[in-house]
Order: C-alpha cells, then structure tokens, then sequence
C-alpha cells in the first residue's frame, strides 16, 4: 500500500489551532502546541530508533517549503545518511567558512580582550600585544585562523628561536593559545599546529639546547650599598618606589600598584592581593624600618585614603609608569642592568653572604613551590624568618662598604 503525501492543505493548516500532530505524508508533520505555536516535523526511523528532525515553524516555513525539506530529508535517508547528522555538518561547514573572514589578529584581539582581566598587570597585555605585532601578525595576521598551519607557525618562530630563544618560546605559546581558543569557539578544527609536545618538539630544538638560560642583567650584591647610598640622593617618586622595590624585593607591577589600604604600618606589614600576584596568591611581606621610611615619606605626614596609590603617577589617579624606574636607573649610569634584575640581587646575597634557607629567600620573592609534595606540607608562609632576612638585606643596603661576613639566622 503505497502511503498518500500532501495530505495536508494550506487553508487548513492556516486555521488549525488544536493541538496535535497532523500528518502531511512521507514521514512531515505539523505540529501544534497547546500555546498555539505551529511547527514542521520530519519523522524517520535509523537503525530502528524513531527520530524526529525540526523543519522551522510554520511563520517561516510554508506548506510548499515544509514538503521540499522533508523530500531532501527522504532523499538523504534512502542514500543512509542521517538527515541530522548531514545537518549538523552542513552548519560545521557554515561556522568554518565564516570563519575565513575571521583572522588570526582578530582572533588574537578577541583573545587578549577576553583574558586580559585575569591578568595580574597591564604589562602582560603590552607584551601580548607587541610580540604578536613584531613576529606573527606580519607572517599570518591578515590569514584566517583556519589557515594557520605548521609551516606558517615555523616561518614566525624559526628565525629567532636561536637568538631570541626565550622570546620565541613565548611567541609560540601564545600562538598556540589563540588557535586553541578559535577551536574552542568554533572558528577552527583540527590540531593546533603550535603545540610543543609531540609536534614542535620534534622540529625545533630544545631552548636549553640553543642557549643557556638569560638571567635579568643585575647589579652585583657586593655593590647594592653604594647604589643605594646615591639612590637615597635622588629626588621624585620613581626614586621613592625604586627604593621601596629593592627594600622588598617586590616586582614592579606589585610597587606601582600599591594602595594603602594593603599597609599595615603599626605591624610593619604590606599584604599584597591574590590578583596583583603572579602566582595568584596572596602575599604577605614584612616591611623593614628602611622600607616603613620610605612609606612615611611617601605619605608626607597626612592620612590617605585606603584606596590611595602609594606611588602615583604625574596624571591624577594613575600610578607610576612601569618604565619610570628604569629611566631613573639609566639617568643613574646604570641602563645596562634592570629593575627586575634587583631579585636576582637580594637572591644572590641570601645564597651567598647568609645562612637562610632557600625556602625563606624563595618564599621572600614570592615564588610558588614547584615541587608538589613540598608544596602539600607547607603550611606557613616562614613570615618570622622573612622578616629577619628583610631586616639584615635592609641593614647590607644601607652599607656602602661590605665586609664579606656571613649573616647568621637567629631565633629558630
């Protein structure tokens, strides 16, 4: 018995309102809500499982549309293909070719624009930003982040993986995140051509194979007295918060960022918010007399506000310039060593000129644990012993002349 199709007419699926589902032949149905709401349905059997597969609602389908979707579905079926399944592909193809128009500097922007908050300083973005300018964007900024390939990504990479190593590292992680992201947001399928393990890895050589690792250009401890004696000479408030920063051994993001509500000056404390650290955690750093010296200073005698900047900017409300100390640092005859580089300073001094254990300058510098079961036992955060050290580094900065004795850890 061969099934009758067009069952239905257009009057009355026009003026039909009671809810049901009303056959038109050839597996299409119309379907009527309780609300009211029309809709087609196309209804085939795969692999004896009965399915149903949305054809659009009535307002946007008609009658003649409906009955040419359900043939092509009929036609996809007797061929054993899955009318949803083709369907779902054919969107895929769709999302994919509008992603041609996306590129990988769009995608990069979307990227930096969606992460950007979760970052702990503006500086992290500038170097998102000029590193992608200066080595990917002129290889295959315009191209679309579905076009990017292996040989795309060792064009950008390659020719500073020897000289600029470290940099080029960085490059390619963030070439590898983008793509990762554009996968995610369905801008792109396949593997991401960026990834080291397992791909790169085999192409490129090992970082520590090219070039030993480079340290921050640093002053040497045995000079740091001297440095700060003239230091202490110089007026402004990027000499200020230079002096504070070698005090502490902060970071510059940590100093320049720095409210007075994260003081506690009676209790010689400055607590550092999780999101101003790179490692995500709250830090709690011991202030000696040298660094509350410079807090009076800065605070000049009156009361600010909690949520003042301790070193602020020439532009109301803005702090410092992150490159104001290092101008300072070259106006001082020093541009060849780096703000940074006075961690690597105090670092050197603890391992050689005391006895502290590593943990203490470590957790002074605000570094995370790398090893997993350390990290799992240790509870404190040795703040006792911290601020012994950053009462003795304060005491060897304020020393001009350094007589080469160990410092002793006392009141274990």
């Amino acid at each position: 018995m061969v099934r009758k199709i067009g069952r239905l007419t257009a009057l009355f699926v026009s003026r039909i309102k009671e809810p049901g589902k009303y056959p038109d032949g050839g597996g299409l149905y119309l379907e009527v809500a309780k609300g009211g709401a029309r809709s087609w349905t196309y209804r085939y059997m795969l692999r004896g499982a009965e399915r149903w597969m949305g054809l659009g609602p009535l307002h946007a389908v008609p009658l003649t549309d409906a009955r040419k979707k359900a043939a092509a579905a009929r036609q996809l079926k007797h061929e054993g293909i899955d009318p949803i399944s083709a369907r779902h592909a054919d969107a895929a193809k769709a999302r994919l070719d509008a992603a041609k128009a996306i590129t990988f500097k769009d995608a990069a922007t979307a990227y930096i624009e969606a992460h950007k908050a979760g970052w702990s300083n503006l500086t992290h973005e500038k170097q998102w930003d000029s590193s992608l300018e200066a080595y990917v964007y002129p290889v295959f900024g315009s191209l679309s982040v579905q076009s990017v390939d292996v040989g795309l990504v060792l064009k950008a990479i390659e020719p500073i993986w020897a000289e600029k190593t470290e940099t080029a590292s960085r490059v390619r992680g963030r070439i590898e995140n983008v793509l990762d992201w554009a996968t995610a947001r369905g801008y792109r399928t396949g593997d991401n051509p960026a990834r080291w393990r397992g791909h790169l890895a085999n192409l490129l050589p090992k970082k520590s194979r090219v070039r030993m690792v480079q340290h921050f250009p640093a002053i040497p401890y045995n000079e740091i007295g001297a440095f700060m004696e003239t230091l202490r000479g110089q007026a402004g408030v990027a000499a200020r918060a230079l002096e504070f920063l070698i005090l502490t051994v902060a970071r510059t993001s940590e100093v320049i960022g720095a409210v007075w509500g994260e003081f506690d000056l009676d209790a010689g404390k400055w607590i550092i918010p999780a999101a101003r650290i790179k490692s995500r955690r709250e830090h709690r750093a011991p202030l000696s007399p040298a660094a509350l010296a410079v807090l009076e200073e800065m605070r000049g005698g009156a009361e600010p506000a909690a949520n003042d900047l301790v070193f602020p900017g020439r532009r109301i409300g803005r702090p410092l310039s992150g490159m104001a100390m290092l101008v300072l640092m070259k106006r001082m005859g020093q541009g060849e060593h780096t703000v940074h580089g006075f961690r690597s300073t105090f670092r050197d001094w603890a391992a050689e000129r005391t006895n502290y254990p590593r943990e203490v300058a470590e957790m002074a510098l605000a570094h995370v644990i790398s090893d997993q079961v350390e990290a799992a036992y240790r509870r404190g955060d040795l703040f006792t012993k911290r601020r012994q050290m950053m009462d003795a580094w304060a005491k060897f900065c304020a020393a001009p002349a350094t007589s080469g004795e160990v410092v002793a850890l006392r009141g274990q």
